[in-house]
Order: structure tokens, then sequence, then C-alpha cells
């Protein structure tokens, strides 16, 4: 197994701070935006750029949750081991709001199809966007883009990419890791 550093953490957070300044053009004071971290690894980038907006960026009163997909996913009665599902926390309302969909790696887009059809039990969006930090973008199974990509990758099916987040894992940095 070989692994490559496709980017280090100051290139994260440049790439985090361009995020943030791309949401901020398109939703202004997020008054009618809301973002949903996608369980488990898009809420640690969801967290990021909320703290960034809030913090860096100084807008106030964004709503912020996250959404287990879980159950949703089309593949979750394929697997061997029993799922073990994380929690949907959405304390405000979806309504006729923007919704702006946060995960780290945008893969097959299974797991945005699973997110579209959980996030209906909660109401019915204005708008629904996407946002990645990494595009894997010829692994794609279904006809899902993202509107806001941290970075593109052409990783072929036997490569993998690894997100490492500081809060979970020590560090930042994002790999490539190819199975011989």
């Amino acid at each position: 197994m070989s692994r490559k550093i496709l980017l280090n953490s100051t290139e994260i957070h440049i790439i985090l701070h361009r995020l943030a300044c791309q949401l901020i053009e398109n939703h202004n004071d997020f008054s009618n935006t809301v973002i949903i971290g996608l369980q488990p690894r898009g809420v640690f980038l969801a967290d990021r750029l909320v703290h960034m907006l809030t913090h860096d960026y100084k807008i106030k009163g964004i709503n912020s949750g996250t959404l287990d997909i879980t159950f949703y996913r089309d593949d979750f009665r394929r697997r061997d081991a029993p799922l073990e599902a994380n929690h949907t926390e959405i304390n405000f309302e979806v309504e006729n709001k923007n919704v702006v969909f946060i995960d780290d790696v945008l893969y097959s887009g299974r797991s945005i199809r699973a997110a579209l059809s959980a996030i209906q039990s909660f109401g019915r969006p204005n708008t629904i966007e996407l946002l990645v930090l990494i595009d894997r973008r010829f692994s794609r199974h279904l006809p899902i883009q993202p509107d806001y990509k941290g970075s593109q990758v052409d990783a072929i099916n036997n490569e993998k990419v690894l997100v490492h987040w500081k809060e979970n894992d020590g560090k930042d940095i994002i790999y490539l890791i190819k199975n011989e």
C-alpha cells in the first residue's frame, strides 16, 4: 500500500477560507440558509466552516446541524456487519430554506442521494447545494455534482482518499492511498 499526500494542513486551511468566502458570496448573511454536515466525516468540515464564518467573517446566527443517512443508503442491507447509526441534530426549520450539505469526499454520489431522501423528513427545502472538500470526479455512480469543491482528484477504483481532521485524527492532512 502506497500513500501520497494530496493536501497538507496549510493547503486545507487556505481551501476552507476560499469555500467560506464562496458561501458568503452566495448566501450573504445566512438568514435563509442552513448548513448540514453529513455524518460521520462531513460534520468535521461543517463545524470548521461554521467556526470560520462566525469568528473570521463575523456572520451571526448561522443554523447548522448534522444528518445521519445510515438507514437511507441503498446498500445498508448489503453489508455483513451491522450498521451503527450516528445522530441527527437539526434544531431548526428546513422548510423553504436554502440547505447546504457538507461532506468531506464526494465519491459515488450514493451518500448524497441518501441525504436528499433523509432531509425530506424535516421539510421541503427551497434549494439544496453540496459542498465537498474533495471531489473524486471519475468515481460517480449517480449524476450528482458539487456546487462547491475544495479540490478535485482523479482517483481510480483501487485508490482511496483519506481525510484526517485535527479534531479527530490529531492533524489536518489528506492522503491518496493506493492498494497494490
